[in-house]
Formats: C-alpha cells, sequence, structure tokens
C-alpha cells in the first residue's frame, strides 16, 4: 500500500523555496536588474549585425519583439554597416525606404547592403535604456552613499525629453540625433538615481523581517 504524503511536510518545504528565493532577489536584484537592462539594450543592438551576416531569421524575430516597444522608424534609428550611422530621410528613400507619410511602411524597412541596417529599437530608446544600465552600474558602486533625487527634481530632467518629444510629434520643429540622445540618457540616468533609492529601501525592509531563513 502507497503512503500518501503528509500536506504539512510539503506546505513548509514549498514555503522554503519561495522563502529562499525571495531572499535571493531582495539580496541581489541590482544585480538581476542591471542584468535584465543589459539584455535590453543588447539585442536591438545585434539586430543588424545579424542582417549583415545573412542570420536574417533570427534578426526579424528580434526586430518583430522590439515592434512592440518602440515605432522603429528608420529616421529616427542607426543604421549600422552603412555609409551614415544616422541616415536622412532623404537618403533612406533613395535606398528603398517608402516615401510620404506612410509610418506603418517606414517602420518595416530594415536597411540593405547598400545604407545598412537598422538598429532594432530608435536612438531616443538606446540612449533610454543604455543610461538606465550604465546608471544601475554606477549605483552599484555609488548609489548607497549618494541621496535620491527629489520628485520635482526628476520631472525637471523629465521635461527636456518631454519637449524634444512632443514638440516633434505635433509638427512645431524637428529632433535629431544627439538631442534624442541627450535628453533619453537624461531620463535614463535620472530614472535610476530616483527609482533605485526606493527599490533599495523596499528590498532591505524585506531583508530586515528576517522571514526568510538562511540556513
Amino acid at each position: 500500500m502507497i503512503k500518501s504524503s503528509n500536506p504539512t511536510q510539503v506546505k513548509p518545504t514549498f514555503v522554503s523555496i519561495v522563502n529562499r528565493l525571495v531572499y535571493g532577489i531582495a539580496r541581489h536584484w541590482l544585480t538581476i536588474f542591471n542584468t535584465l537592462w543589459g539584455l535590453y539594450v543588447l539585442f536591438p543592438l545585434l539586430a543588424p549585425i545579424l542582417m549583415a551576416t545573412g542570420l536574417t531569421t533570427p534578426a526579424r524575430i528580434i526586430y518583430s519583439v522590439y515592434s512592440f516597444a518602440c515605432h522603429q522608424l528608420p529616421d529616427h534609428s542607426y543604421f549600422f554597416f552603412g555609409s551614415h550611422l544616422t541616415p536622412s530621410l532623404s537618403q533612406l528613400e533613395a535606398a528603398g525606404m517608402p516615401s510620404g507619410l506612410n509610418f506603418f511602411q517606414q517602420r518595416l524597412f530594415l536597411g540593405n547592403d547598400q545604407i545598412g541596417f537598422k538598429s532594432a529599437i530608435c536612438q531616443r530608446d538606446i540612449a533610454i535604456y543604455g543610461a538606465v544600465f550604465l546608471g544601475g552600474i554606477a549605483y552599484s558602486y555609488w548609489g548607497q552613499r549618494g541621496r535620491r533625487i527629489r520628485w520635482y527634481v526628476y520631472i525637471l530632467l523629465l521635461a527636456p525629453m518631454a519637449i524634444d518629444g512632443t514638440t516633434q510629434l505635433i509638427g512645431l520643429r524637428e529632433s535629431n540625433w544627439w538631442l534624442r540622445t541627450l535628453t533619453g540618457m537624461l531620463f535614463g540616468l535620472a530614472t535610476v538615481w530616483f527609482a533605485y533609492p526606493h527599490i533599495q529601501g523596499a528590498m532591505d525592509e524585506a531583508l530586515d523581517e528576517q522571514m526568510i531563513p538562511l540556513q
């Protein structure tokens, strides 16, 4: 006769596993965040490399996945392995990108041997997520000794990107790659120094409660 398992023995084991998992996340959250953000910004830069080397299927998978997170407009993107890192609209159209105001067709243009191949996210997004990754690395060294920025300072640091993006969107002016990069980096770094201290405080509280056995 097979004895049934005792629920009172299974439950503590399950709780112990969950507790250890939560403890590991709370203790190493910054390493986890930095790794994930590093991978998030790496894959869009890997896509044009794969295209240039003929590995178009994995490259298109990356483009498709990131299409849900970015507009991927060619004239707002970096192009690698071509004559210009930041080609103009006329250069892109000369290389085969659909002309006119059909943004849905334009965003599908990945590039070619003439113009190069675009990154899977736009210039501003590369700046934002790259800055979050680099800011997270810096925070791991200096964040504990610094003070988090106030919410109103965070809003002020967000304002340049909001102004640049909004005025371009409504047609008042046209932005450029260095403005997108500068405002995106400012926003990314400000986000780290505003949000990460709050996350650190929450994780420290979880560890201080000693609800998770270390043995």
